[in-house]
């Protein structure tokens, strides 16, 4: 990401900068109210695009020209443009790493550590290595998750502990893999780097955690299974269509490596996008035949196979229909939708810029903030804020992201600190909301309410603790000069 000047416009005061803010959540919330799940087929995008129009009037009022905010807008989408091609690399990786059998070696080997007696932490421990394998807690808590609640169900535990622990996994996941598009916009939205980003998290994450895991253990001890957890039938489905090995991990353990290496992102997913096609061919001729729509695999068909899981939606059809749901990838193209938002938040924030809204939001946000905890403490309350209002888990990272960046940067603080406390507030409690698209969602597919897994969700809202807590004892708070913030 390219470091932008902070520009300022004496003219504008507090309320005209945030005059497009209050339209942008206003609209956003209502377009949610409307078009539920599907506002993030292009709905919100546009409204992000109403709130840039909204900004420019303002601008305009204040003596703003047209060329200046186009001119910023097109340095807001150009700082992207690694953000951008990371996202479109993930997507390529997530299908050939279907097709080759690393995920579903990823989630055959997660289900087998399944074990009645500790069927809580179990099941958290589960969701997490599916999460991260998939980068998508709704692909997990409809799938997994689903089984997860019924073998729960079988064996007299409350429904609700269950599912607080099959969200707390699915969640660590998420904001952990690479592959999830929360983690690539989070920091695309703070101005800072994916791999720098998800290690910074870990700070945070891991003992939260870590702590969620011991609490399951604890609960788990309180209760009496009375039934045999039989997961037979997943794990047969997935030996018949795919080569299950642990041989499969030497492609993830080789991007581990490369990126323990510091290695570039692009470069490092790039590796692991061929070394997934390479093993597709070597482990799953069959599967990847199938993709290809022929009997056999020759050059061309193994061709088309791989480039088709890299770019376009592929589904690998098993005897399970639980697994037909997620043994599906959307490749390149199921990135456009992030990309687009993306775009059009861009838009909305170079306007914003270009008359200086930021800038005095900023400033006025500093003001308030007379400690590094407060501005912390200030970003976790937007996001919570606008997980209820906007009821969307991205606009709680997009709009936070764009709005306090400069003020991050004016305290000298690295981009990673706004990242990470964008995921540690604004995704995971995205389902403690009942109204909020992933609280319904969850909610629906699992066959939950959210009143009855909110206090079982713990590392859903442990999270936003426990990033407070280590700005109040600035533990780990980065500079960007690198260096880290005295205690």
């Amino acid at each position: 990401m390219e470091e932008q000047p902070i520009i300022e416009n004496q003219e504008l005061n507090i309320w005209e900068a945030l005059i497009p803010v209050i339209v942008l959540v206003i609209l956003l919330s209502f377009n949610v109210s409307v078009f539920g799940d599907d506002a993030l087929s292009g709905s919100n995008q546009f409204i992000l695009l109403i709130g840039g129009a909204v900004a420019a009037i303002v601008g305009f009022m204040n003596k703003v020209s047209y060329s200046k905010m186009i001119d910023e807008v097109a340095n807001n989408i150009k700082s992207t443009t690694e953000a951008i091609l990371i996202l479109l690399f993930v997507g390529a990786l997530a299908g050939t790493w279907l097709i080759s059998g690393v995920i579903p070696s990823m989630i055959f080997y997660g289900l087998k550590i399944l074990n009645p007696t500790i069927f809580l932490p179990a099941t958290v421990v589960i969701c997490a290595i599916i999460s991260i394998a998939t980068g998508s807690s709704w692909t997990t808590s409809a799938t997994v998750g689903i089984a997860l609640i019924g073998i729960g169900q079988a064996i007299g535990i409350p429904l609700g502990m269950v599912a607080g622990a099959v969200l707390s996994g699915a969640y660590f996941g998420d904001k952990m893999s690479p592959l999830s598009d929360t983690t690539n916009l989070a920091p695309a939205m703070a101005g800072g780097e994916l791999f720098t980003h998800i290690r910074y998290m870990a700070y945070t994450t891991v003992p939260t955690i870590i702590v969620t895991i011991i609490v399951f253990i604890i609960i788990g001890l309180t209760i009496e299974p009375t039934g045999v957890a039989d997961t037979k039938a997943l794990l047969g489905a997935m030996e018949q269509q795919f080569y299950i090995s642990p041989v499969l991990f030497l492609v993830p353990i080789a991007v581990i490596l490369l990126i323990i290496r510091k290695t570039k992102p692009l470069i490092a997913l790039l590796a692991g996008t061929l070394l997934g096609g390479f093993f597709a061919v070597g482990f799953q001729p069959g599967v990847v035949a199938a993709i290809a729509e022929t009997d056999s695999l020759s050059f061309t068909s193994a061709y088309v196979g791989v480039m088709k899981a890299m770019t376009v939606d592929v589904a690998v059809e098993t005897d399970n229909a639980l697994l037909n749901d997620l043994f599906s990838s959307g490749g390149m193209s199921g990135m456009l939708g992030t990309i687009w938002l993306i775009l059009c938040a861009m838009v909305f924030g170079g306007i914003m810029d270009a008359i200086g809204a930021l800038a005095r939001i900023s400033r006025s946000l500093l003001n308030m903030a007379e400690s590094t905890f407060s501005l912390f403490a200030s970003t976790v309350a937007s996001c919570l804020a606008l997980n209820v209002t906007a009821s969307d888990q991205y606009l709680a990272i997009v709009v936070p992201g764009k709005m306090f960046s400069k003020a991050y940067e004016e305290r000298g603080l690295a981009p990673e600190n706004l990242s990470r406390t964008l995921e540690d507030s604004g995704t995971v409690t995205s389902v403690l909301v009942p109204w909020n698209t992933c609280g319904a969602y969850q909610s629906g597919v699992l066959g939950v309410s959210v009143v009855d897994y909110f206090i079982y969700a713990i590392f859903n809202y442990l999270s936003p603790f426990m990033t407070l807590l280590f700005a109040a004892f600035r533990i780990k708070i980065r500079q960007l000069n690198g260096e880290f913030l005295a205690k």
